[in-house]
């Protein structure tokens, strides 16, 4: 699905009674539960999968070697979504690649973002459209993208982000191509990872494109005694 194929939202009675069958679906089809995730001081509820392990497909790992990644909610997600938060949108255009649940998407809409959030899965945009319905935030847009195949009339981005995709090195620059054909010139990328062994050579493919490239962190994430150092690797595409 491309940026002119998505699942837009309208205003009015009809899409608020679209919103409510999106979520009827989701919890006729999924074991689901909630939590509670505060971020820069506000709190989000957001609806997930109850057992990710159980989404599982062999027949989806054959094909392509996809796993349910998109079904938990990363300690990646959370850095990033308090980076976000701090970000006035004023209006301007972000791209999220891999929006998983949603969390990052939806903290970003309330802070002025004009967001598409994208994912290789569909139940995913199901579950990010849902968190931002519940969330107050109705007007996100998704799409489904595969990062190998970019459609031709998709849009570039103000700013592009993502959480936790380095996990295997073919990624490395797999995403980096991605970043350089949906930033605007002038604008940033902020990829979370909590270091994954593509992020070495994510950064070197990036430089090799000419993109500015600096780490900030780690920043770090706690839940009770788990604790878990995020960086965040700032891209600027040409100035």
């Amino acid at each position: 699905m491309t940026d002119s194929e998505k699942h837009t939202p309208d205003g009015g009675s009809d899409a608020s009674e679209r919103d409510c069958e999106v979520e009827r679906d989701l919890t006729s089809r999924f074991d689901v539960a909630e939590c509670d995730v505060k971020v820069a001081g506000h709190c989000y509820t957001i609806l997930r999968p109850t057992s990710p392990e159980d989404l599982i497909s062999e027949e989806d790992f054959e094909r392509d070697e996809r796993l349910p990644y998109w079904a938990d909610l990363w300690p990646s997600a959370h850095v990033l979504a308090r980076e976000i938060a701090g970000m006035p949108g004023n209006g301007r255009t972000m791209l999220e690649l891999g929006c998983g649940l949603g969390l990052v998407s939806v903290v970003a809409l309330r802070a002025g973002w004009n967001v598409l959030a994208t994912d290789y899965y569909d139940d995913a945009l199901l579950f990010a459209l849902a968190n931002a319905q519940r969330n107050g935030q109705p007007l996100l847009r998704t799409a489904n993208l595969d990062w190998r195949a970019l459609p031709d009339n998709l849009s570039t981005f103000d700013l592009v982000v993502a959480s936790d995709v380095l996990y295997e090195r073919p990624y490395a620059e797999i995403v980096a191509r991605v970043l350089r054909s949906t930033l605007r010139r002038g604008g940033e990328a902020l990829i979370a990872d909590p270091g994954r062994l593509a992020a070495r050579d994510f950064v070197l493919a990036l430089e090799g494109m000419g993109m500015r490239v600096r780490r900030d962190g780690p920043h770090e994430w706690r839940d009770g005694d788990i604790v878990q150092q995020v960086t965040i690797i700032r891209v600027v595409h040409g100035s």
